[in-house]
């Protein structure tokens, strides 16, 4: 005879029902002691004094099961994600699967399948964590902003930059405008589309860029304020000014997810240019933020109108 796999409760199953075969426990104490009802304990015990111990084994070991994949489907899925998603990540793969090509597929099973293929290898190891600076409690309290200078349209066209405003409370983008560059002019045109769209919050979080901080401590002009900082000054909105990029970590993170996953938006739609580029990004803004904006711990929103008190 071969050995019979089992696992440890069948062969709990069977010590107790050769108690039962024995004589030394009743039927009814064995339905208790295995969680079944008398009328499975009759019908094991009956296999069992038939066919002996391996009639306990499961009937499915060892058979595919029911809900295995087709192998073709696996090998069309990884053949699409070889041939347009190579660069993609599980998760943004598996979207763009069923978007695209009505294909569903869970993203831990095509997880699994990238890497059996030699496609994707998880970069947890690599990175650094830092830990996360509280989240302020309501929307509009904390908006951090941020230029993020990439070939957005990779080989297709001019490297140019992202002003990317996002809440602090909920990590949702409120405003990204593509520039040729971070300067006074492009955040004054991203900051009048803000306003226009969501109000005056109470603080802007930057880095010390030239535009938000003067370098030169020994100006004399403007109190030390930037242009920038005085139409801030002007509207009642706070600038801060962070320390590291550690400190504005929402923002960070929000730009490395767009470089990741706002490119490969802009390669699908084949789009080369900041025109066409900034007509996909309240599109692109929605479903980001259906998708990864959290709830507040308070409901209220901070904005305020601009029709200012004098």
């Amino acid at each position: 005879m071969g050995w019979v796999m089992m696992s440890e409760r069948e062969l709990n199953r069977i010590e107790v029902l050769s108690q039962v075969t024995q004589g030394r426990m009743t039927a009814v104490t064995a339905a208790k002691v295995l969680g079944l009802s008398r009328r499975q304990v009759h019908r094991l015990l009956k296999d069992f004094q038939t066919e002996g111990p391996a009639a306990i084994r499961h009937k499915a070991r060892g058979r595919r099961s029911n809900n295995r994949i087709d192998p073709a489907v696996r090998e069309f899925a990884v053949t699409l994600v070889r041939e347009n998603y190579i660069d993609f990540g599980p998760t943004f793969a598996a979207e763009k699967l069923a978007e695209d090509h009505g294909l569903k597929v869970s993203r831990e099973t095509l997880r699994k399948w990238m890497q059996d293929a030699g496609i994707w290898l998880s970069r947890k190891q690599r990175r650094t964590f830092h830990q996360p600076r509280l989240r302020r409690e309501c929307l509009g309290e904390l908006i951090q902003i941020d230029g993020s200078d990439h070939r957005w349209f990779e080989d297709r066209g001019p490297r140019c930059t992202l002003l990317v405003f996002i809440d602090d409370a909920t990590s949702a983008l409120m405003q990204l405008r593509f520039v040729t560059s971070e300067s006074t002019f492009s955040y004054f045109e991203a900051l009048d589309l803000y306003l226009a769209a969501h109000g005056r919050p109470v603080a802007f979080y930057s880095d010390k860029h030239s535009v938000f901080r003067v370098a030169n401590q020994s100006a004399k002009s403007g109190h030390g304020m930037t242009q920038f900082g005085r139409a801030l000054n002007a509207l009642n909105v706070e600038i801060l000014c962070a320390n590291s990029s550690q400190a504005k970590g929402r923002v960070e993170r929000a730009n490395r997810t767009l470089q990741d996953r706002l490119v490969k938006e802009l390669r699908l739609a084949d789009i080369s240019d900041m025109d066409a580029a900034n007509a996909l990004l309240p599109t692109f803004t929605e479903r980001y933020n259906a998708k990864f904006a959290k709830t507040p711990r308070r409901a209220d929103n901070l904005h305020r109108p601009m029709n200012i008190e004098p």
